[in-house]
């Protein structure tokens, strides 16, 4: 029988899932996977602190694509056909065993990225995978019903099946080969990044984190609860992180600038608080309120807030009065910090934006506009929020386009 050839452009996690299932499935399509860089996989090496954020502990489809601001609907049915346990259950078949953290991200139980690099590289080679590291495409051309695939290394090669998983299109021009081959994007702008925040305090409690607040973006309907982390440059942690996904074109509209407003007592009412001062004022009425921390926030955090409430160092319970109790309490429920920009984590970067979803046919993962054609991972318009989601969406739409590919 004759042997056809897929072309990979991109050996991220989704061009390599691609080319391993289109290979395994059929072994009369030999696939070739070509990558500009030197290495190959090389956000998976990065991801999660070198460790690989490899999906998410949610095993039902449906719920899983909620955490999807882009593509949400859409990959309800791509997740149904390959979804979390499908994953786990691959990475087991090849030797690799995951873990769940308590938070739902899942890691290799090495707590390496080298462990999957090295899966993936292993299951490619033994699937009889052909694999090119310094070689990036220059352009395309679709020539009668083929391919010719034309790269940095002045070759021409010639596809029968071509996929695109070159990642997030940071720049319309990243998304280039698409268009050349008669596709839109929507506008790519960043998504999960953190934010700045120049308020003084807030950067002098860099490295303070706090499990649990409720942070929403003034004069929107942006609203997240979860973990924060202060920095240096002012605000990161997964509940940032989520804020960002959810809002990237909001914020990319605003420049990147506005009001955040953070509960510090999200589990707590606004009365049950009031309570709980009032008694310190009848029971620690000779403390200073700066050296009485309220649960669960911190000695550190606790100063500065009361600081930023405007509450001197050495006034006490019994001194606040009715004025110092209300500033206090508003403060602790609705602090507001200014934000002036964003920062990047340029390993990690993730797009909103790519590749318009009507355009892609979402059963197969093939171009409407352009037979042959298949497209996974980033470069479409799709994109997860922190926490293991993206890199699903990437095993997901690589396996099911490398079952599409494999077949006739």
């Amino acid at each position: 029988m004759i042997s056809r050839k897929i072309v990979v452009v991109g050996g991220g996690a989704a061009g390599f899932f691609g080319a391993i299932t289109s290979a395994s499935t059929s072994p009369n399509f030999r696939a070739l996977i070509l990558e500009r860089g030197s290495q190959f996989l090389q956000k998976v090496r990065i991801s999660g602190g070198g460790r690989c954020n490899v999906t998410h502990a949610c095993f039902n489809p449906r719920e899983l694509s909620r955490s999807y601001p882009r593509g949400e609907n859409e990959l309800i049915g791509l997740l149904r056909r390959f979804q979390v346990q499908d994953t786990v259950q691959w990475f087991a078949d090849h030797g690799v065993v995951l873990k769940i953290e308590k938070d739902g991200r899942m890691f290799p139980t090495t707590d390496s990225s080298q462990t999957i690099i090295d899966c993936l590289m292993v299951a490619a080679k033994t699937a009889g995978v052909e694999m090119r590291v310094n070689c990036g495409v220059e352009h395309i051309e679709r020539h009668e019903d083929r391919f010719l695939v034309h790269t940095t290394s002045h070759e021409v090669i010639e596809a029968d099946r071509l996929l695109l998983a070159t990642g997030g299109c940071r720049t319309p021009a990243l998304g280039s080969l698409a268009t050349q081959l008669g596709h839109t994007l929507s506008k790519p702008v960043p998504s999960l990044f953190t934010l700045h925040v120049e308020t003084p305090w807030v950067r002098a409690l860099a490295g303070v984190t706090v499990e649990k607040v409720e942070v929403s973006l003034h004069g929107t309907d942006l609203k997240e609860t979860g973990p924060i982390l202060l920095t240096h440059w002012g605000l990161s942690g997964p509940v940032i992180l989520r804020i960002s996904a959810w809002g990237a074109r909001l914020l990319h509209d605003l420049n990147y600038k506005g009001s955040l407003r953070i509960n510090w007592l999200p589990d707590t009412s606004e009365d049950s608080l009031r309570s709980l001062l009032q008694e310190r004022i009848k029971l620690q009425s000779a403390k200073r309120v700066v050296n009485s921390p309220l649960a669960p926030i911190s000695a550190r955090l606790w100063e500065a807030l009361v600081t930023a409430a405007g509450i001197p160092s050495d006034r006490r319970w019994s001194e606040l009065g009715r004025n110092g109790l209300h500033t206090l309490v508003e403060t602790l429920f609705h602090t507001v910090l200014p934000v002036t920009g964003k920062s990047l984590n340029k390993d990690e970067f993730v797009t909103c934006g790519g590749v318009k979803l009507t355009e892609v046919d979402l059963k197969t993962m093939e171009s409407k506009v352009c037979p042959g054609l298949f497209f996974a991972g980033e470069l479409l318009d799709i994109d997860g929020i922190t926490g293991g989601f993206n890199f699903q969406a990437a095993w997901t739409s690589g396996w099911v386009a490398g079952q599409s590919m494999a077949h006739p």
